[in-house]
Formats: C-alpha cells, sequence, structure tokens
C-alpha cells in the first residue's frame, strides 16, 4: 500500500509531528500515521497553521495532513503567520475535485487550486502515482531549508482501493457535568495593567505568546523578554501557537489571547483533547472586540467565557483582579484562566520588532 510508503518519505525527511484533519480518500493514511507518528487531531484547518507554527518555532519537524478543501480555512493564517514570520509549511492536501470528482460542491474550489497557490507564491507538488511520491520529501526539505510554504496535491487514485484500519471503538459511557457558577463583578481592570500582572508572574524560563494588536503592544511595554512570541496577525491563532509550542517542549507556555479571538476559533475541543500540563491559556474577557474599537461582542453579557472552557471540560479560573492573576498563575497543570478587564486600550507603542526579529530571537532562547 502507498501509505506506508508516503508516511516512510515524511520520516526520512526528518518530520517528527503531523496535524491531522481527516478526508475520506485518504482514511487509511491517517489511520496509519496514527500508529508511527505524534498526531495531532484538530477540527478546522486554520488551527493546524498556528499548531504547525508553534511546533516548529520549538524545534519540531511538523507536516499538516488535510482534504485540500482546507486550504480554503488557511490561507489567511498561512500569508500572515507562516509567510510574514518566514516560517515552513508542508501540507499534503488529499486532492478533492479533480479525476471525475463526484461530489459537485468539491469542484469549484478544489479544481482552482494549483492557480489560487501560484498567486501567492506557494510551492504546489502534484503527485498522481507511486513514481511521485519522492517529490513530498522534496517538498518537505525545500520548505525547511528555505523557510517557505510547500502544498502537496495527492490525487484520489494514489489511495484507490484502500479500506481503513480496523480499529475499535472504546466506550463511551462517562459521567458528564456542566453545572458551573462564576461571580461576574464589574471589571476593574485595565488590559495593560492585567498583562503587568502576568508578566510579573512569569518565570525567567516561561515561554509567553500574546495575541494580535493591543495585547501584543501592551506586553511588550509591560516586559519585552526574547522568549515572549508576539503576533503581528493571524486572528484566532493565540493559543493554536502557544498549543504547538507546549507539545513541543517541556517549557510552561502562556497565552495571553482574547475573548473576541477564542470565540472565533475551533480549539476548545482541542485544548480539552489535550491539555497539555505546562499550558496556561489567560483569556483577557473585555467583551469587545478591543483592537478593532472595543466593539461589543457575544462574551460581553449573553456567552460567558468561563462556562465555554467549562463547557469543554477545561479547569478554568475566573478571576478579577491581581491577587487573583497571581494566584491562578501559581497553580500547576493546565489551567485557563478567564480574566475580566474593562475595554478600552493603552497608548503603548508600536513594537520595534519585525517579525522575523522576533523568531530568530525566540527560537534562539527557546533552545538553549
Amino acid at each position: 500500500m502507498h501509505e506506508e510508503t508516503v508516511a516512510d518519505t515524511l520520516k526520512g525527511a526528518g518530520v517528527d509531528v503531523i496535524i491531522s484533519l481527516p478526508c475520506d480518500k485518504n482514511k487509511r493514511f491517517t489511520d496509519h500515521i496514527h500508529t508511527c507518528f505524534d498526531v495531532i487531531d484538530v477540527t478546522r484547518e486554520e488551527d493546524g497553521v498556528g499548531i504547525c507554527a508553534g511546533a516548529y518555532l520549538a524545534g519540531k519537524r511538523p507536516v499538516m495532513s488535510i482534504q485540500s478543501s482546507g486550504l480554503g480555512n488557511m490561507l489567511n493564517a498561512m500569508m500572515s503567520l507562516t509567510d510574514c514570520y518566514k516560517m515552513p509549511l508542508v501540507v499534503l492536501g488529499s486532492w478533492r475535485g479533480v479525476d471525475g470528482e463526484k461530489i459537485e460542491a468539491q469542484i469549484p474550489f478544489n479544481s482552482r487550486i494549483p492557480e489560487l497557490l501560484e498567486c501567492y507564491d506557494i510551492g504546489c507538488y502534484d503527485v498522481a502515482t507511486a513514481d511521485d511520491i519522492p517529490k513530498i520529501g522534496e517538498a518537505v526539505k525545500d520548505a525547511y531549508d528555505n523557510l517557505r510554504m510547500n502544498v502537496v496535491l495527492i490525487h484520489p487514485k494514489l489511495w484507490e482501493g484502500a479500506v481503513r484500519l480496523g480499529c475499535e471503538y472504546p466506550s463511551r459511557k462517562h459521567t458528564a457535568s456542566v453545572d458551573v457558577s462564576f461571580d461576574v463583578p464589574d471589571p476593574s481592570m485595565t488590559r495593560l495593567e492585567a498583562i503587568g500582572e502576568v508578566m510579573s508572574s512569569v518565570k525567567e524560563e516561561d515561554v509567553v505568546v500574546s495575541n494580535i494588536g493591543v495585547p501584543s503592544k501592551e506586553t511588550f511595554a509591560s516586559g519585552d523578554r526574547p522568549l515572549n512570541f508576539y503576533m503581528l496577525g493571524s486572528y484566532t491563532q493565540a493559543t493554536p501557537i502557544g498549543l504547538g509550542i507546549a507539545m513541543s517542549c517541556k517549557r510552561r507556555v502562556i497565552v495571553i489571547d482574547g475573548d473576541g479571538s477564542m470565540l472565533g476559533s475551533s480549539i476548545f475541543p482541542v485544548l480539552a483533547q489535550y491539555h497539555p500540563d505546562n499550558l496556561t491559556i489567560v483569556c483577557m474577557d473585555n467583551g469587545t472586540f478591543g483592537s478593532t474599537g472595543n466593539q461589543v461582542n457575544p462574551a460581553y453579557s449573553d456567552v460567558d467565557m468561563a462556562c465555554v472552557a467549562s463547557g469543554y471540560g477545561l479547569p478554568v479560573s475566573s478571576v478579577n483582579d491581581r491577587a487573583g492573576i497571581k494566584d491562578a498563575l501559581g497553580q500547576d497543570g493546565f489551567r485557563f484562566i478567564r480574566t475580566l478587564i474593562r475595554p478600552g486600550n493603552s497608548d503603548s507603542p508600536n513594537l520595534t520588532l519585525r517579525a522575523t526579529e522576533i523568531r530568530d530571537r525566540f527560537m534562539s532562547a527557546i533552545r538553549r
């Protein structure tokens, strides 16, 4: 079977972790990689871009395996994160919309992918037969040698005749309870004050990932250090980046995210599945889209972020002052810290670092 050959090719190219969202065409390959790689399963392809970035920053060599239609969900993150910071990314796309595709909805986007990739200067490798499989290794080598993005489009005929590996589904019997209650007072802190308290609790060896826009500026102003990874773009990707780092190293990783960003993400179920002990999510909850002008979002009064996280089974602390932040950050293990803050932005200056400078000094610091 070609699945084993593709997996061996990836191993030979140094790949050590795969971020996966399955396709009907590559189902046996999806089963197989779970037997021979560290695999992180996601529920939306865009989150895989952030996880790959985090894994790479921490010294891993990740690859994504998805259905090609997922590229449509990934493009902004690919360009504003991976391309902006000049990081490698390899995507194995099970190519839909071609070779006599029977599902009409798969054709309009997927049939035009090569032209789309050319527009964005993303490498495109076409794998149709067993003789083409070495191209996968070439795509990985080129991406990591030249810090670029490559997409490998694998024709469905390569997987023809494949059936899923045998698997046994464990019992789903369990007890579920979502009876939670949090006191939600009027917020007393600004985001700058809350971030200042977070940064005062950070240890020398800790990693900090800060969300796009004003949160990164305020983190920079509160305590710039090489182990801070500042985001300049890629809405919703702060926590996926932090998750990728945390699952690739032993350092404690603290993510400064926001309620608006997390409401737009599909990362909660992935956090619930993996919940690494060295990851802490600090959700700065002002109930608004802060960096775009503090427009009210659903978290202001209709959706409670602590209840959302609890509903996914995450261990949650809800805090409203500096002492609460300090106490929550002093607890061991994976945590989601909902931090109530007032709407509003400080006048913290823009970062003085370019994306590649952030990348280089972060990677140098984390690998010491």
